[in-house]
């Protein structure tokens, strides 16, 4: 059996990584989202960033599958046809954005998401509050998509936008859970589609994904645990932490490449 990289990386090296991939389960199911965030971050300390992104592939499909429809088919069917502008855009932009990965420099991969995620979530922590008028939702949903879909194609990430979108729109903590969901879910099968062209995932990469995918979704269920327990006040600052912590880990690894 040919198990690529994974007979490469070495057992200490492995073992790190299966706890990461933990942790982002249990972060995911809790607040919907940052899985392949706290994947690329933390296997990336441990290993080439490009071989992180094809790490967190399957692990992030299956988890948003699972997200997606945990409250029924007909929440999600529900959710894709209100925001199906930001899910086409997010979707296009992954494609076009994922092609470019293998030419990125290491600096700017990491710069380029952590710097906004860390300084929009730290001014909502302090209190200032992103709102979009209903009339001008619309042109947020363009915007923030392809920003979400150029983040998601370079990074394997479009979470953190994703979120302070919805949340600037109030969108209810249960209903921002199945429109994380849709979101990810489309967006991840496109991600997925997108490195198999870009190279990225492949026949040496792909055993390594499939590895952290049952050590994940243990850590999902336990997540799901939490998040049922969590008001919307305490969601909310929870999310915006989480963010704040990944992104400055980011920022910190672009200081040092």
């Amino acid at each position: 059996m040919d198990l690529g990289v994974v007979s490469e990386i070495g057992p200490i090296t492995l073992l790190l990584a299966f706890g990461v991939a933990l942790i982002a389960g249990v972060v995911k199911g809790a607040i919907g989202f940052a899985m392949p965030l706290i994947l690329v971050s933390g296997i990336s300390s441990l290993t080439d960033p490009k071989l992180a992104i094809a790490a967190m592939l399957l692990p992030t499909v299956l988890s948003n599958l699972f997200q997606t429809f945990r409250k029924g088919v007909t929440p999600a069917l529900e959710a894709a046809r209100e925001y199906w502008r930001y899910l086409l855009v997010v979707c296009v932009f992954i494609a076009l954005s994922a092609q470019l990965v293998p030419h990125i420099s290491t600096t700017v991969f990491y710069w380029v998401l952590g710097i906004p995620v860390v300084a929009l979530s730290v001014l909502q922590l302090a209190g200032v509050r992103m709102t979009v008028a209903p009339k001008y939702r619309r042109r947020a949903e363009w915007g923030l998509g392809i920003i979400s879909g150029v983040l998601g194609g370079f990074a394997g990430t479009w979470g953190p936008t994703t979120v302070l979108y919805l949340m600037a729109i109030d969108t209810p903590k249960a209903k921002q859970m199945v429109v994380q969901g849709v979101v990810y879910g489309l967006g991840s099968i496109t991600l997925i589609t997108a490195h198999l062209q870009s190279g990225i995932l492949n026949r040496d990469t792909a055993p390594l994904s499939a590895a952290l995918l049952p050590i994940a979704m243990i850590g999902l269920w336990i997540g799901f645990r939490i998040q049922d327990r969590l008001d919307q006040n305490v969601f909310r600052k929870v999310t915006l932490v989480v963010l704040i912590l990944a992104g400055l880990n980011l920022i910190r690894k672009g200081l040092l490449s």
